[in-house]
């Protein structure tokens, strides 16, 4: 069987995914046939008529954005839902990678031992990894919830920040942790054996038929598969969470903490519940990221990229809108890796200005990101997708009736 056969399932589950997430079509069943109809076309439309090279960096990216998208629906309840102005996303995310290759790395031996250090080595699964980085990065979380959570929005900023900062360091520092300075090698990559010769040995036979003829440079393809099902299964149960009363209750501590407690609701507990429930998601992120990379270091989570870009992404794809944060994703993620091809096609011109600022055109990339923050606050305050109206499903239905019956 022709490789790209397998390229184009693989291709479409994500796309069917991401469509169903995206699409605003109120009836689930209509939402699902829409959001395969659409991925199957456009999977074997994109795997049919783009160069090997243009599809596998279409791929990459849509890997990335997707990683990125959970760590934007951890902010959006955060901030987006109960108005917590963390500022220390770089400190989650970290903790999340870190600790999966902690669990799923063996412990270095023999040569490897003498320039890698790690505390320890579980050889645990990927899904006990992930789940281990969201749990610490939880633990993380109430533990820096309990002093800072009762401060006001800018000192909390601050000390949020402040912990991003101690935590980069210490992964920089101690390298009896995590390798210190150096990076931590040999994350494992799951389900690679689905481009391996032979093929994984569980596999039905007609499944084995279609991944055979796959690369080891086709992992790719499968690690799309495997981020965009747990960014699905991340939204889904945001969504669940955020339109029930819990979620309804995160809105009024939100808007107002005094009417709130007034009608007797703890509004201590309720801040803590969403900041540690967004950092567990944040560790999510961060595990995926580390087994994309394979290699991690502390230079991974500096605040410009493992920070101010997903306060970005949020405010274009909508505050308290889980489809706009994974919207919000996918476009700066497209804008921050499109303009690298648009800062090569000026160095030229910039060369004949100044030799001096072809070096400095990479700092262009920030400058368009700034402005386009900016810009986001000062036209379209509510994002591309403005917060939903109706916070629970009964909701909706409820209005949807009243309207037919109008």
């Amino acid at each position: 069987m022709d490789a790209n056969a397998a390229r184009t399932v693989l291709l479409a589950i994500p796309l069917t995914l991401i469509a169903f997430q995206l699409l605003p079509l109120r009836s689930g069943w209509l939402r699902l046939l829409s959001s395969l109809a659409a991925a199957a076309l456009l999977s074997f439309l994109l795997v049919t008529l783009l160069p090997a090279g243009v599809i596998s960096y279409v791929v990459s990216f849509a890997t990335m954005a997707s990683i990125y998208a959970v760590l934007t629906l951890g902010l959006n309840v955060q901030w987006g839902y109960t108005g917590l102005f963390n500022i220390g996303i770089a400190a989650f995310f970290s903790v999340g990678a870190f600790t999966t290759a902690l669990f799923t790395t063996v412990p270095p031996a023999g040569a490897f031992a003498s320039f890698t250090q790690q505390l320890f080595g579980l050889n645990a699964p990927f899904v006990i990894g992930v789940i281990a980085g969201g749990v610490v990065a939880a633990i993380v979380a109430w533990l820096v919830g309990i002093p800072t959570l009762r401060l006001r929005e800018d000192y909390l900023a601050m000390a949020t920040i402040g912990i991003a900062e101690l935590t980069r360091l210490i992964f920089q520092n101690e390298r009896w942790l995590a390798n210190g300075p150096q990076p931590m090698r040999g994350i494992p990559q799951p389900l690679k054996c689905l481009v391996e010769d032979p093929v994984c040995s569980w596999l039905p036979s007609p499944l084995a038929n279609l991944f055979g003829p796959l690369q080891p440079r086709d992992y790719i393809w499968v690690y799309l598969v495997v981020v965009a099902i747990v960014l699905f299964i991340v939204y889904v149960a945001l969504q669940q969470l955020l339109r029930s009363p819990w979620g309804r209750a995160l809105r009024a501590v939100r808007e107002d903490e005094a009417s709130a407690a007034m009608v007797g609701k703890n509004v201590a507990v309720f801040r803590m519940q969403a900041f540690v429930l967004g950092a567990f998601v944040m560790g999510v992120g961060g595990a995926l990221y580390a087994h994309h990379m394979v290699a991690i270091d502390y230079s991974h989570f500096n605040p410009l990229y493992a920070t101010f870009l997903i306060w970005v992404m949020l405010m274009l794809g909508g505050s308290g809108n889980n489809r706009g944060a994974i919207l919000g994703a996918f476009v700066i993620w497209g804008v921050w890796t499109g303009t690298a091809f648009v800062i090569d096609e000026l160095r030229p011109a910039l060369a004949a200005i100044s030799p001096a600022l072809p070096a400095r055109a990479p700092y262009f990339r920030f400058l368009l990101v700034a402005l386009m923050l900016i810009f986001i606050l000062l036209y379209r305050p509510a994002g591309l997708l403005a917060e939903e109206k109706f916070v629970s499903a009964e909701a909706a239905r409820a209005n949807d009736r009243q309207s037919g019956a109008d």
